[in-house]
């Protein structure tokens, strides 16, 4: 640290007034008393900047920064009303002034000379941000976390940036070996926990829960002798669905109080469904695994990556998230590890064709020896339909339902196929395709959607362009319909006009979905619309199956039997999984090509069968690991 820090000082002008140095994660951060080296300090950054590599940024000190009183009015003078500001929060503590706004765009003004002109005028770093189309309650608190915190927050990325910068504390660096241990995810799909581990390094990639299993089956096996939570440098996580990051808050539960790396999308729903996790068990009179408070922390300890920023983790590990397809911040994630010494590659969950909601995954990495890539749908058979066939498939199917007067249920996951089904319906709504009924949205995939909006950077081009050109923002559609209640759920079960209802969760086992498939099952015109995986031993894959007379878990000591009377239809071809033709190929066009193929989050016969296939395929080593198997990389 201090050889960094004294390389950069030396190359800093006499006036440069620097007050002070800290660390933001791998982000170095110097604060000035010199207004004139704040204002103009571009090239001298920008040559240290090349020398060392690493990002170094200049802000005020807070002795030389308008008061926040005085700087507001004149900010809101600089930006545009129809910029739409909502708020203007200061984070005294960075010398940020953080700027919400509905139309990004107009308030940062071309080429920035809008922020250039905040920043002339009120000495304040300006930080624009996206007020989403949709009021979402889970950003504003998370974001009032943030600025509760942000000392803390201050003090917690400095200790993070001084574990890269201080050099190793365990190992040598004459030592060269890396270890990955499967703790979930292992041949079987839910609760996905990959440990690595180098001389100097613990890393936990992902840590999830299967919700369709049963305890301790559910949890990630951190019980295993090498894994100790208080030597854990960080946590990386792929995407926020509950089989991926449903465990995190656990571990600071146990004490954990260094760094989760998403993306800012992952890290909002993350937030959103592990809270709804503890509403399900308190529904279900179970004791919650973790609290709110606990939620509270992740958020607290969490670092944002856009896709493609390089930071550093550990002093041997560099982590680069790419986009993966699979939903709304889905990452996959590239570490580079030691000086060259090797390059992994963590598919997570991906797509690798392009859908209504999201571009497909990446497949050109700058260097690569290691891919470990999911197998969800990875037996021969999981061949899928063509895009446009599986929308046309749940577009017939609807329609039928709705001209025999019956209700159409789409159980789905909260984020991911809800709003790809949301824009699959608006569309068909919208041209005239599907008779124009309501779509109830029922509570937590409407508070996903409305971060969605907060977030149409990571949607793909044909939604950008409409929220940013159009104005025609397909979310906004006045086809759906909120649904917050236990009386409004009633009402729509009630009422004997056809409609569409998604609602989560996905495979039945719990939530609203659940309500809603007891109340609508007996009665023939009603369909059920599986588009999401369905595990094993849930209700929703019985269902799938074909069983006609369903028990229902958790259910006091009379199990509930449900006779299910009503239509069933399966589109597996609307997941966002890569299908069988999708993994093939992006093992075919991943580039650089691996040495070592690593294949998980799949059930065992699909795990193995890929395997198979891409070592004949490809003649790369190929292996499937159960849980709690080790696999040295190097």
């Amino acid at each position: 640290m201090t050889a960094i820090i004294d390389e950069i000082l030396k190359n800093l002008p006499e006036n440069a007034q620097i007050s002070e140095t800290i660390f933001e994660g791998a982000n170095i951060i110097l604060y000035t008393k010199s207004r004139e080296f704040f204002l103009n300090q571009h090239d001298v950054i920008r040559n240290i900047v090349n020398s060392i590599k690493k990002r170094v940024e200049v802000r005020p000190d807070p002795s030389i920064t308008v008061d926040p009183e005085k700087a507001e009015p004149i900010i809101r003078k600089i930006i545009p009303e129809d910029a739409g500001i909502a708020k203007i929060i200061f984070d005294i503590p960075r010398s940020i002034v953080i700027i919400d706004a509905e139309r990004p765009g107009i308030a940062i003004g071309k080429q920035g000379e809008l922020l250039r002109e905040v920043k002339q005028q009120v000495y304040w770093v300006p930080f624009i941000r996206r007020t989403p189309a949709l009021r979402s309650q889970i950003i504003e608190n998370i974001h009032a976390v943030l600025y509760e915190n942000n000392d803390y927050r201050k003090k917690f990325l400095d200790k993070v940036g001084h574990r890269i910068y201080d050099g190793w504390l365990r190992g040598e660096k004459k030592q060269e070996w890396i270890r990955l241990t499967v703790l979930g995810a292992g041949r079987h799909v839910g609760r996905s926990c990959m440990f690595l581990q180098t001389p100097e390094s613990r890393i936990l990639i992902d840590c999830g829960i299967n919700v369709a299993a049963s305890e301790p089956d559910c949890y990630p096996q951190l019980d295993t002798p090498e894994f100790r939570i208080e030597e854990l440098d960080a946590v990386i996580l792929s995407h926020s669905h509950i089989d991926h990051g449903g465990f995190i808050p656990y571990l600071y539960k146990m004490g954990y109080r260094g760094p989760v790396y998403c993306t800012a999308p992952t890290r909002d729903v993350t937030a959103l469904l592990t809270l709804d996790f503890i509403g399900v068990a308190f529904k279900q009179a179970k004791r919650a695994l973790y609290t709110a408070a606990d939620i509270r922390e992740m958020v607290k300890h969490t670092v944002c990556l856009e896709f493609g920023e390089v930071t550093d983790i550990t002093p041997d590990m560099r982590l680069t998230f790419y986009n993966a397809g699979h939903i709304l911040g889905s990452s996959m994630v590239h570490l580079h590890i030691g000086n060259g010494l090797h390059n992994f590659l963590y598919s997570g969950d991906f797509k690798y064709a392009r859908t209504a909601l999201l571009e497909p995954a990446e497949s050109k990495f700058p260097r690569l020896e290691t891919v470990m890539m999911e197998s969800t749908y990875g037996a021969k058979t999981d061949v899928l339909l063509p895009r446009k066939e599986a929308e046309a498939a749940l577009i017939n199917t609807a329609k039928e339902t709705i001209e025999r007067g019956g209700k159409a249920l789409i159980p789905v996951l909260g984020v991911g196929r809800a709003q790809e089904i949301m824009l699959i319906l608006e569309e068909a709504i919208r041209t005239g395709r599907l008779m124009k009924v309501p779509v109830y949205v029922h509570g937590m995939v409407w508070d996903v959607t409305a971060i969605h909006t907060a977030y149409p950077d990571f949607l793909n081009r044909n939604i950008r362009k409409a929220i940013f050109h159009k104005d025609e923002n397909p979310f906004l559609s006045d086809i759906f319909k909120r649904v917050g209640s236990k009386k409004e759920q009633d009402q729509i079960i009630n009422d004997e006009g056809p409609c569409i209802i998604l609602a989560t969760a996905g495979f039945l086992n719990a939530g609203a979905s659940l309500e809603y498939f007891k109340a609508l099952a007996h009665n023939p015109r009603n369909t059920v619309i599986f588009v999401s995986y369905q595990y094993e031993g849930s209700v929703g894959r019985r269902v799938q199956g074909g069983e006609r007379e369903v028990q229902i878990p958790n259910s006091g000591e009379r199990p509930e039997i449900i006779k299910v009377n009503m239509a069933v239809k399966s589109i597996s071809s609307l997941t966002g999984h890569a299908g069988r033709n999708e993994l093939t190929r992006f093992i075919h066009d991943v580039s650089p090509r691996p040495k070592k193929i690593i294949i998980n989050h799949g059930e065992a016969s699909k795990c193995l069968d890929l395997a198979s296939s891409l070592y004949k395929m490809a003649h790369i080593e190929t292996v499937a690991p159960r849980n709690l198997d080790s696999i040295r990389l190097l």
